[in-house]
Order: C-alpha cells, then structure tokens, then sequence
C-alpha cells in the first residue's frame, strides 16, 4: 500500500469481525440463530493499541456505520451508484485524518463536484470515489482496502491485521474455557437468540457470538453493542491476564496456534510472534486496558444512496488519535480536550457564558460526576431558547459539550418562551434521554414518536439559576460473582458484582 503513516511507538492490531459463517453445520446455524446470507461486510472494527513498554492496551472501537468516501472499485461501489449515489473524483477526508485535516464535503458537495478533475495539483492520479459506509470497505477492497481507510482516517499506521467471523470467534472462546460477563438486568434478543439472566454467566463459543452480536436489546442498537463488544474483550483480557494463560507456556501456545489458526491475519504474523508478545505482557493486568469509542458530532448524517451514517467528532477523534500515535494513554487525550471518557470519569467544569447565563455553566468537578447508562459521547444534542434571557442555549449547549455530550449545530431560540425545561426524545432512545436528563436536573422528558436519536432540549424559565451537571459512564470492569444474599431473593443491579 502507498501513502501510508509512518511508524509510531507501540504496536497497532487492526481487529475486524466479519459475517462469515463457512464451516457451521445446520444445527449450529439454527441453535445460534446464524441463518441467512453473509454480507461479507466488518460487522466490528476495533484499533488495538499496545503500548511499547507492553503495560498497556488502548481499545478503540470505529463505528461501522462511519460516514467515508471510498474507491470506486468492487460491488459496493457499483451498488452505490445504483442506488444514485453520485462519485467523487477527488478523495476527500469526511472527518479530518490524525493530522487534524478539516472534514470532508457534504453529500450535495460530493455530488457537485462529481465531475471534478481526476488530478491533484501535481498532476498525481486521483481514484474517483463514492460515499459509502466503513463497513463497505471490506466487501470493495478486502483486508487492504479497510486497512487503507482505517489508516487515512486515523493517522495510525496499522502493524498487524486480525479478522475474525464466526467460526474462528467461536473457537478462540471456547479455547479460554468460556469468557464470564455479568449484567445488572437480563437481556434478550430475540434476533440473535440471546437470553441472559442477572448476575455472572460464563458464555462458551456460540452464546458469547449472541452476546457480541446482539442489537436490539434496547434502543443503543449498534453503539450499544459496541459498548457490549468492548466489555466482552475487557473479560477476555482478564481471563488471560488473571487465568494463569501468559505464565503457562503450553497453555499459551494452545491459545495462540488456535487463535492463528483460525483468524484471517497477516503474513507477517505467526504464532511464534503472539508468544514472544504475550511473554513481555507477564506484568500486564486487565487494569492496563482502556476503552473508548470514536467520539461522534452526528448519529444521523443522511447521505443520498448510502442512508443513515455517523460523522466523527473531528476535534476530538483528533486528538484521541493524536495520543495513540504519541504512546500516551487515553486519559491524557481526556485532560486535554476535557470530554467525558466512555471508560472513566473527565467532566470538566464549564466556564461563564454571557451576562444572565450563568446558571448554564458546569459547577461539579468530575469527582461528583453522575454515573449514566449511556456515554454521553454517543449521545447528540440540539439546545433551543425558550427564556429570553440571551445567551444561555448556548452557554448551556457548551457545558453539555465540555461533558461530553455531542452537540452539532448552533443553538437556537424557541418561537414561544416556556416555564420549563423539557427534552423531547423518540422513546426508541429512552435510556439516552435518561442519561441526558442526569446532566440537567428537574428537566421534562417528553416523548416524541418518530423524532430519531437526536434529543432536543429546550430550555424554559426554570432553568435559570440551575448548572449542567457532569455525567460519566462505568468503565467496563471484569465480572465478578454475585454477592451471596438470602435463598429465594431477586438479584439486583446493587448485588450483582459487575
């Protein structure tokens, strides 16, 4: 491949999973709810960072809905224009790359300039591209191609490629002897065929491939899962942190031979260089792991033949990536560009907006940030004034920025001043209105059918005086037993260990 970042401290596993599903029988295809035709698609792309000194892994989970523009090469770019998705002659960066690039044209830009001239300025070549989702690379391009994207958005140089479908992700699983993940609240999926009780499970091969792949257990759909994706490989990380796997060398090469033997990775990796790292993680626990998702401006960028995308919040995504090229840990990036973490606490205090907004600012240090069911993070937020006093929808937009909620777009003034504050929200997205409701003490939830994922706070008289209060997510920590209780009593969230 050209064009490519250059190395970086560390080392950088690109981890995708795919739909495929060769080698299952009828019977495990049914019991597992696997029928149906593959996409050939990344269902998952996760970026691993492992710190040069081996004392830490940073986790980074890409959306697979992330808005690109893609080559126009492959089946998914003659389906695009199909559907009238118009090419782009010039590549364009939707999000900014590593290098803090602006983002990328709108749709109605790509179109325009469809017919642009296929040069650059030094007279190079341009591959005339189209909109697509990442997830589309894959099935264009192959492992290349999603290497490629995933390099020119991040500026991350990519060491090591490891995709997994269903099979070898089943196999590795069951390898461990099974991955425990434990919930405060049962899930069922009746798509996936999940069904998990309260407390502590320990899933084999095929129930942990239901629980990674499971979306519609509420409203989150894909950012949910995501969430659920990261959890499950932070148990997998102590189990072979805490199992004894690392310090057992023919425990160790059975994992990594079943692991190489099965996944699709690159040449240059075998199952001699998996040993050689695990042996200079012999320190390494589960509590050096981190995890974060790509921080999002909009979950619902409409592209003309491609539907419903999400676009990265380039500030942000910047400099998270910024700090994995920089070997430094994710909490670094937090303190930076003050945001709220998916797997710790960084709410940052707002400053004073204009004269009468003060009561919009953020008045908690992290230390008193409210833990939430959703990070903020994924979360898109539109302020509107319904006070008359100036300046405070945007003041108040501000603090829920610095807290880490993703606010795009300006704030606006209401047609009609109101007493209260309210949140209209689609009750599709009820535990992110909850969420946000945490941040904004005594607001309304008010549902709205058909709205999308998008929460529109409107601020009334009421809110006044009040402050934006910081939020935080869990980070997603090793399952742990049940605490013991009373025979015959119901499990809750404050006795399951999770």
């Amino acid at each position: 491949m050209q064009d490519r970042p250059g190395d970086s401290k560390g080392t950088n596993f690109l981890l995708v999973g795919t739909d495929g599903r060769d080698g299952l029988n009828p019977a495990e295809k049914k019991q597992y709810h696997l029928g149906g035709a593959p996409c050939h698609c990344t269902d998952t792309i996760m970026l691993v960072h492992l710190s040069q000194d081996r004392q830490r892994a940073s986790v980074v989970s890409i959306p697979r809905d992330t808005y690109v523009q893609l080559p126009d090469v492959g089946p998914a770019a003659v389906l695009a224009k199909r559907r009238g998705a118009a090419p782009n002659a010039k590549a364009t960066e939707p999000h900014g790359s590593g290098t803090a690039r602006s983002g990328g044209p709108t749709p109605a830009a790509a179109t325009a300039r469809a017919t642009a001239t296929a040069t650059s300025a030094g007279g190079k070549p341009l591959v005339p591209t189209h909109p697509a989702k990442i997830n589309e690379a894959y099935a264009d391009g192959g492992p290349q191609l999603t290497v490629s994207t995933v390099e020119k958005l991040t500026g991350v140089h990519i060491d090591h490629y490891l995709e997994v479908d269903f099979v070898s992700f089943m196999k590795t699983v069951d390898v461990l002897g099974g991955v425990p993940v434990c919930t405060t609240r049962p899930l069922k999926d009746s798509y996936s065929g999940l069904d998990l009780p309260v407390g502590t499970t320990t899933l084999n091969g095929g129930e942990a491939l239901q629980y990674v792949r499971s979306r519609h257990i509420d409203a989150d759909s894909d950012l949910g899962r995501m969430r659920r994706q990261q959890q499950f490989v932070a148990q997998v990380i102590h189990k072979i942190t805490s199992g004894g796997t690392l310090a057992n060398p023919m425990k160790l090469e059975k994992v990594a031979g079943t692991v190489l033997g099965s996944v699709r990775a690159d040449e240059g990796l075998e199952p001699t260089d998996l040993i050689s790292l695990a042996r200079s993680m012999k320190g390494f626990t589960s509590d050096a792991s981190e995890f974060e998702s790509v921080p999002l401006s909009n979950l619902n960028y409409n592209v003309p033949g491609v539907g419903s995308t999400v676009k990265w919040d380039t500030d942000k995504a910047g400099k998270l990536w910024a700090a994995i090229r920089a070997d430094q840990p994710l909490t670094a990036h937090h303190a930076a560009s003050g945001s709220s973490r998916h797997s710790g606490s960084s709410g940052s205090s707002g400053s004073s907006g204009p004269s009468g907004a003060e009561g919009a600012t953020s008045g908690a240090s992290s230390a008193n940030a409210v833990k939430v069911d959703v990070a903020p993070g994924s979360i898109s937020v539109q302020v509107a004034n319904a006070t008359g006093v100036n300046g405070l929808a945007g003041t108040a937009q501000k603090a829920l920025h610095a807290t880490g909620f993703a606010t795009p777009g300006l704030p606006v003034t209401a047609d009609r001043h109101a007493q209260h504050t309210t949140i209209r929200y689609d009750p599709r997205w009820d535990r992110s209105a909850k969420s946000l409701a945490a941040a904004l003490p005594g607001a309304r939830l008010v549902q709205a059918k058909g709205q999308g994922p998008v929460m529109r706070v409107t601020l009334g008289m009421d809110f006044k005086g009040r402050t934006v209060r910081p939020v935080t997510t869990q980070a997603p920590k090793p399952a742990s037993q049940p605490a013991s209780q009373p025979a015959g009593s119901g499990q809750t969230s404050d006795v399951v260990g999770c």
